[in-house]
């Protein structure tokens, strides 16, 4: 069997990806998570599969995930304190996770010769565009400290490929919605709509590339086999703009809801405008989204 490691493998886009490795019965799949923001019960339906193995393992502890990381082909990394706000609310739990522990994740990737390892970033790593759509050489110039973590760890990276030869596909991916999410502006707003109560929104002009879940594990996928594409980060989006305004409207036109809009003042630790320019994800993924970028949406209604 081939061995697969997925940190993070219990959260919204691990579990995705769990169950779609675990269709594959050529798979033997190792969840690493500390459930910070991983549910146990978004891997219930692999309870009586005997080839996907569980563990409750910290990725800042490094000696029990050397060893879990033992006879693995390829480790998806995408364990991480994994949203903005978080990030703001608790600093060095951002830090120590998402960079100490991406540094580990790829010390036991060297130690265990492992062929793979796919790393998870994010279009927070550019900040606030300079221009729109945004290509892979837009400058780095994260606005939060969860894009600078996610920097550091690209730079980790790039680091143990050139330093010691482990090779490590970078996606940096955009807003990602899709069922299983929470505490983000899709889930917090169908919660609402469906509840009647009102959807916060703050600033109100921002313009988001979302992409969905199934896109999003089929990137994961084929990031870990495809040539030349090592030392490339590669953005994973949609390529289309939705106003935010606009992702409001439609949320309460699909769940037929009476709430309203409660503007609120602009947080400025958010990225106001950010479309993806996708064409390296075409060319070396041989992916292309579809036309419209909310489509999955009513799976989650």
């Amino acid at each position: 069997m081939t061995k697969i490691v997925i940190t993070g493998g219990a959260g919204f886009i691990g579990s995705h990806l769990t169950d779609r490795l675990a269709q594959n019965s050529a798979n033997e799949i190792i969840i690493v998570d500390n459930f910070y923001r991983g549910k146990r019960e978004n891997l219930v339906q692999h309870a009586d599969n005997p080839a996907v193995h569980i563990h409750d393992i910290d990725i800042r502890d490094y000696p029990a995930l050397e060893s879990i990381c033992q006879g693995a082909d390829t480790i998806y990394h995408l364990a991480a304190q994994s949203n903005v706000m978080g990030s703001i609310d608790n600093v060095d739990y951002s830090f120590s996770t998402n960079v100490a522990g991406t540094v580990n994740v790829l010390k036991a990737a060297r130690a265990n010769g492992v062929r793979r390892t796919v790393f998870t970033s994010s279009r927070e790593v550019y900040g606030e565009a300079q221009y729109t759509p945004v290509d892979e050489n837009h400058p780095k110039e994260s606005k939060n400290s969860y894009g600078a973590s996610k920097a550091a760890g690209e730079l980790y990276c790039n680091v143990f490929y050139n330093d010691f030869g482990v090779e490590t596909a970078i996606l940096r991916l955009g807003n990602v919605y899709g069922t299983r999410d929470f505490g983000r502006v899709i889930p917090l707003w169908l919660g609402h709509a469906q509840s009647g109560t009102d959807l916060i929104v703050f600033g109100g002009k921002q313009l988001i590339d979302f992409v969905s879940i199934p896109q999003t594990v089929e990137a994961l996928i084929r990031a870990s086999t495809a040539e030349n594409i090592i030392g490339t980060p590669i953005n994973i989006g949609s390529g289309v703009g939705t106003p935010i305004l606009e992702l409001a409207e439609r949320i309460l036109s699909l769940t037929q809801s009476g709430s309203k809009l409660d503007l609120q003042p602009a947080r400025s630790v958010e990225v106001v405008k950010f479309v993806a320019q996708i064409d390296r994800m075409k060319a070396l993924l041989d992916l292309c989204p579809p036309s419209d970028p909310l489509t999955h949406l009513a799976d989650m209604v």
